[in-house]
């Protein structure tokens, strides 16, 4: 991994009173951006081709004060950051990236680790811990913290009430391929049906995780911890849009038995709701 003081040498040689905000092209890019020129920044978005209208024509910025992105840099994939004309061009910015879910998923994590000499907000080596497949990941946080959690069974055997399967898809491995199963029979013939249809591998579902179905209010809590401050604060809440979920559950219960004989159901992450 890319060493502290590489970095902290890289941005002691910054220009700080011109310091640039890189996001990637997509999910909280906006957020971030008009934030940023809130607070006096200049901002930079990293987007991919066919994908990149929204910063380069939509919310640039604009003399009459519209828009929250100042520069952009086109590439053919998301994966091209690391190239090093790329790099340096971010560097001449004095450029520190603000990195979120979506910016790992489009990246190996090796990679970045140890490749992206660019100051990333936050840590490097903890993102992946986001990963389920990881062995210090989200669940030792939360046991670490006193968080409950539901709970892991180690095996489908051990079913004995609705659990859901977090299992990734075959294809996009950062997609969700998650299904129900209420015991050991339910869970053999819904994960035999993916196999089939190679939405899933054999490999994702043996690494899946079995987590019990908790009922309940669906909120994400966004936190967020100042160094400077030495304080934990809470930024606010959302919910999540997935498809097709959402539009599944907006039906009357015995439309969506009807539907349900036709579609299974998909949970993509499509947008939040602050």
């Amino acid at each position: 991994m890319i060493k502290r003081k590489e970095v902290q040498d890289l941005v002691d040689s910054y220009d700080k009173e011109s310091i640039t905000i890189g996001v990637l092209g997509g999910h909280s890019a906006l957020d971030v951006c008009r934030g940023a020129k809130k607070h006096g920044f200049h901002t930079i978005a990293v987007c991919q081709k066919g994908r990149e209208k929204t910063y380069t024509k939509y919310y640039r910025t604009r003399e009459d004060g519209r828009g929250c992105i100042d520069e952009t840099i086109v590439l053919d994939r998301f994966a091209d950051i690391t190239k090093p004309e790329v790099q340096e061009k971010l560097r001449e910015k004095n450029t520190i990236f603000i990195h979120n879910r979506y910016f790992w998923v489009y990246f190996d994590f090796t990679d970045i680790e140890n490749n992206f000499l660019v100051p990333i907000f936050g840590t490097r080596g903890m993102l992946k811990l986001e990963e389920r497949d990881v062995p210090k990941n989200q669940y030792y946080l939360l046991e670490r913290a006193g968080i409950r959690y539901p709970r892991i069974f180690k095996s489908p055997e051990e079913i004995d009430r609705l659990v859901i399967v977090k299992v990734n898809e075959a294809i996009r491995g950062y997609e969700r391929a998650f299904f129900y199963a209420s015991d050991y029979e339910d869970y053999r013939k819904k994960s035999k049906e993916l196999l089939e249809r190679k939405m899933i591998t054999k490999e994702s579902l043996d690494n899946a995780v079995i987590e019990e179905y908790v009922i309940g209010a669906q909120i994400n809590f966004n936190y967020f911890y100042s160094v400077i401050n030495n304080e934990l604060e809470i930024m606010g809440t959302d919910t999540r849009r997935q498809t097709n979920l959402d539009g599944l559950i907006r039906l009357p219960a015995n439309e969506q038995l009807e539907v349900l004989k036709y579609v299974k159901p998909k949970l993509i992450e499509t947008g939040h709701i602050a």
